[in-house]
């Protein structure tokens, strides 16, 4: 009997990714629809529940508690294990890494603490639980995050916008593999701690080491230009996304990486795409060198 997933935020970066890599697993998925029903009755009778439900970031302080309590609530009431992607936000300008799952929480800002206080309640419910970190994603879809909207803007004119220190190691996911991690994590849930904090280590790049791939996938020798901050300062008082970018700023200036060592433990040598093949995924068709856009789903899930 094929096991079963109920997908929070199918339609998002991580949920959809998610669905899918549950599905060629054999898996039956079901995406969950808040105008059908309720997450209570959905949950009933599934083995996973995937948390892929991220509201905006200045929805976070008033939307993150209550949707958090609410998949808690359904997990505990069916016994289903819950799946959250976690991320870097935990730690702060100045904890050193490589971060691990052993490693404080002590960040400040607002956006941080507010991670901190979701990971915390699942740490003290009694639903067992896996947390997924993983830094930014690299997507093989358009999907409004800093990758295609900001990095590869102006790729067509060989340009690589970094908004931060383009030498400055940064933590990267790319979102099929990161699902594929979701799906063995999920197979053998039952061996693991009920809070299970799995770091994936997935890429560390710098800013020129992404341009130098980027540069081997189109055929051209792209260049990096480092994004300007002054707009989203300009807009700060009208735009509600733009404190809260800014307030993560340090990310792409300190720099991070994630230890994969815990992961590696649980699942062995868990194959991950090629860096070149995840780029030319995220890039549009027409910038590629070949015409052929690789790394898709199908292809990475093998």
């Amino acid at each position: 009997m094929a096991q079963t997933a109920l997908v929070l935020g199918a339609s998002g970066r991580f949920g959809r990714n998610a669905a899918l890599a549950f599905r060629h697993a054999g898996w039956d998925v079901t995406e969950f629809d808040r105008r059908s029903g309720t997450l209570s009755q959905a949950a009933r009778g599934v083995d996973v529940i995937v948390n892929g439900w991220n509201p905006p970031y200045p929805d976070w302080a008033g939307d993150v508690p209550v949707l958090t309590k609410r998949v808690i609530d359904a997990a505990s009431d069916t016994g289903a294990t819950v799946i959250v992607p976690g991320n870097v936000y935990v730690f702060g300008e100045d904890t050193p890494g490589p971060w691990s799952g052993g490693t404080p929480h002590q960040a400040t800002n607002p956006l941080g603490r507010i991670r901190i206080d979701m990971e915390e309640a699942y740490r003290a419910s009694t639903v067992r639980t896996i947390l997924l970190r993983a830094g930014d994603f690299i997507d093989t879809n358009a999907s409004g995050n800093w990758f295609d909207q900001v990095m590869i803007k102006r790729l067509s004119r060989s340009q690589f916008v970094y908004p931060g220190d383009p030498e400055a190691p940064h933590a990267w996911a790319f979102l099929p593999d990161l699902a594929r991690a979701a799906v063995a994590l999920a197979e053998i849930r039952e061996d693991l701690p009920r809070f299970c904090d799995v770091p994936f280590d997935g890429f560390t790049l710098t800013g020129v080491q992404i341009a130098q791939t980027l540069s081997q996938v189109t055929g051209r020798t792209v260049s990096v230009q480092r994004m300007k901050w002054w707009p989203l300062q300009v807009a700060r008082p009208f735009w509600r996304m733009a404190p809260c970018l800014i307030e993560m700023r340090y990310l792409w200036h300190v720099p991070h990486q994630l230890d994969g060592g815990y992961m590696r433990e649980l699942l062995g040598s868990f194959p991950k795409s090629n860096l070149e093949d995840a780029l030319r995924s995220a890039i549009p068709p027409q910038c590629a060198a070949s015409s052929t856009k690789a790394g898709n789903m199908g292809e990475v899930l093998g």
